[in-house]
């Protein structure tokens, strides 16, 4: 695999530009072999401070399990908008995430992220492939992130009933039925603009109603990776140092929202669900587990 080191993170509205004018013509039937590095980061407290606001954790010099993302994102986005890439950027769907923390990190420390994609395959409803994050400090792996990606095709590729039956949310498939939610939050919408100040993506499906409704959205939809560290942060003081927590995206959440939370605890372990207060369509469910 081709190392290439980026000397500072990219910016990523430019690569959101690149990405629109890039969108046609790809063709390709694999994925680069190619690997981005950020070495040697540093973290910006006041950047921090200002995630662990709009997320919800508490103001600390330890990260959120969450916030190596932000520091590993562009990076993804600079191989996604690379011509060797098979699908454009625009309309992909990020469906399902998972973060594997080995240790606390903290603000002191400086990171080493490498960022390649892995494990090209097909999709009942079209084409998926993993960006793989890992974070290291002194050579040591403490964080690593998998991120899947759907590229929704129109004519569906038949694929193996096995593999094409769709395998249960984490989460999914320990009972059911109506409970009482662990809390309802109240997302307001402009929480596209603030997590996009926070986290650098400004992808403006998350902050324009009218970028949004191009891709289908009736109004701005909330980032996954936002829904994800609220739902960890609600658990903040609860969870282990070492863990695991992967979610499936299952319905964009539309801005503003009011939706319903459960953490519901099992054998050590917390399953997570949102969904829409009123109508109980689900946004995201997953599991967080202790780390071997």
């Amino acid at each position: 695999m081709t190392v290439r080191r980026l000397e500072q993170r990219p910016t990523l509205g430019r690569l959101y530009a690149k990405a629109a004018i890039t969108a046609r013509g790809r063709h390709a039937e694999s994925l680069p072999d190619t690997s981005y590095e950020l070495p040697d980061l540093s973290i910006d407290r006041q950047n921090l401070a200002s995630y662990a606001d709009v997320c919800g954790f508490r103001q600390s010099d330890v990260l959120p399990p969450t916030y190596p993302h932000i520091l590993g994102f562009p990076a993804a986005v600079t191989l996604m908008v690379d011509a060797t890439f098979p699908f454009p950027l625009p309309g992909l769907v990020h469906v399902n995430n998972r973060i594997v923390q080995q240790r606390p990190l903290n603000a002191e420390e400086r990171l080493t992220v490498c960022v390649h994609a892995a494990d090209f395959r097909d999709h009942p409803r079209g084409r998926q492939f993993d960006m793989i994050t890992e974070v290291t400090i002194a050579g040591e792996a403490v964080w690593s992130e998998v991120s899947t990606y759907l590229h929704r095709e129109k004519s569906a590729r038949k694929i193996p009933s096995s593999a094409a039956a769709p395998s249960p949310a984490p989460g999914e498939g320990r009972g059911g039925g109506h409970q009482t939610p662990s809390a309802l939050w109240r997302v307001p919408g402009n929480i596209g603009r603030r997590y996009a100040a926070a986290s650098g993506d400004v992808n403006p499906i998350h902050m324009n109603p009218l970028v949004a409704r191009l891709f289908g959205f009736p109004r701005a939809i909330a980032h996954g990776m936002w829904l994800k560290a609220r739902c960890l942060a609600a658990l903040e003081g609860r969870l282990l140092d070492q863990l695991t927590a992967e979610v499936q995206f299952k319905s964009p959440l539309l801005l503003p929202s009011t939706v319903a939370f459960n953490a519901t605890p099992q054998n050590g372990n917390w399953r997570l669900e949102v969904g829409q207060a009123r109508t109980g369509r689900p946004h995201l469910t997953g599991l967080v587990t202790p780390s071997n």
